[in-house]
């Protein structure tokens, strides 16, 4: 079993933004995130302690500016908070082991998946390509993304 943490050596690899979205619960703007138009199939991982966070196949484009998701890869791995900072409600994402804050947890998501839309910070994640999963440990999660051989 991969155990996933928070280490001082993944804080100091943090980008300036990664680091201000992931450790100071920051924002980055809408449209800017390196992973939004992102459609290939893989898992997105917290940039910071590596657990698996969402697949690619429950990635959808809401139109909110910010990675979409449905539901976490793996419930677990990420946590819900009560967020009442700028004078609104809100349930924060964070992810459990690395403490990283990711986003917030919407229910205007799709309801033929459950209706909640995981609206995710590009600067929380790290992608790693279907082909790539079992190189970097993540086989167990092979059979939650799509297969691209159809």
């Amino acid at each position: 079993m991969t155990l996933y943490q928070k280490s001082t050596e993944a804080i100091a690899a943090l980008t300036k933004e990664q680091y201000r979205v992931t450790q100071k619960n920051g924002t980055e703007h809408p449209g800017s995130g390196e992973h939004l138009n992102t459609t290939l199939p893989g898992i997105y991982v917290d940039i910071v302690s590596g657990e698996p966070l969402f697949a690619s196949s429950d990635k959808y484009e809401s139109g909110c500016g910010w990675p979409s998701f449905t539901k976490p890869i793996a419930p677990k791995n990420v946590r819900e908070l009560k967020d009442v900072s700028h004078s609104m409600a809100r349930t924060e994402v964070r992810s459990s082991h690395g403490d990283s804050h990711l986003g917030h947890v919407f229910t205007d998501g799709p309801s033929n998946s459950g209706g909640l839309r995981y609206c995710i910070n590009s600067a929380s994640l790290r992608f790693i390509h279907q082909n790539e999963m079992v190189n970097q440990g993540y086989g167990d999660y092979i059979n939650t993304v799509e297969d691209i051989t159809k």
